[in-house]
């Protein structure tokens, strides 16, 4: 799989490359991670739009996946929300609705996310997947 990578720095995704200019490659976990993050998902019906605007954004192909199924995160939502410990729950709630379904397809044993500020005030998503027959966890770390 084409890898991506995410620029804490920028908040912002990139297609990686290798030393010698062509696309990097991954078995796939980390660039699953950040498209289910990092890609907007459908606001629902009762979620409170940051702009004030009507626009609950979402991928158009939802509409035709498997019932329940459905692409990114809602974390674009927190995008005017204060530096409250309920942030950080909606964030890990969020997140967690993300990356369910790595549990559901087989591709995680576990998914533990934790919620928090950096000294600058960044919401920082800390992300350990257990995956089955692999020892260990891999963790990633995400400014949202």
């Amino acid at each position: 799989m084409i890898a991506l990578g995410w620029d804490n720095a920028k908040a912002g995704g990139e297609l990686l490359r290798t030393a010698g200019g062509g696309l990097a490659e991954e078995d796939g976990l980390a660039t699953c991670v950040l498209i289910s993050l990092f890609c907007d998902r459908r606001a629902r019906s009762d979620d409170e739009i940051p702009d004030g605007t009507a626009d609950r954004r979402g991928w158009v192909g939802d509409a035709l996946g498997d019932d329940g199924d459905r692409w990114g995160s809602r974390l674009w939502l927190l995008a005017r929300a204060k530096r409250l410990a309920e942030t950080l729950r909606r964030a890990e709630d969020y997140a967690a609705e993300a990356l369910a379904w790595l549990r559901e397809d087989g591709l995680a044993d576990t998914v533990d996310i934790a919620a928090s500020y950096d000294a600058g005030g960044r919401l920082v998503l800390g992300i350990a997947i257990a995956r089955p027959g692999v020892a260990g966890v891999e963790s990633f770390r995400a400014v949202v």
